[in-house]
């Protein structure tokens, strides 16, 4: 939308469809079974309006991308300490330990 910027909610529909966790159907977009809209700009509303439905496609297309570990689903996420990760663990959040890689 005009003066909004890059909009999170249209990006999610988007990279929604491209995995297959939203699906198109002519103007019609549906997660599931339920229709979130006719219209981009229609199922980007309901979205904005019904964030739990829009924080579970989120998570699913992180999921789909590999970007969340199973330690961030299951809650463990990173430490944080006064509002800031520690870079360290930044750095290395989700990667394998250096042992496993083969060199």
């Amino acid at each position: 939308m005009y003066g909004e910027g890059i909009s999170k909610t249209g990006e999610l529909l988007d990279l929604g469809v491209n995995a297959g966790i939203v699906e198109k159907s002519g103007a019609w977009f549906s997660y599931g079974d339920q229709r979130i809209g006719q219209g981009r700009e229609n199922a980007k509303t309901f979205l904005k309006e019904n964030t739990e439905i829009a924080i579970d496609i989120e998570q699913r297309v992180r999921q789909s991308a590999g970007i969340l570990t199973e330690v961030m689903l299951e809650g463990g996420g990173l430490e944080i300490n006064d509002g800031e990760a520690e870079s360290e663990d930044l750095a290395t959040a989700g990667l394998p330990e250096e042992s496993s890689i083969e060199k």
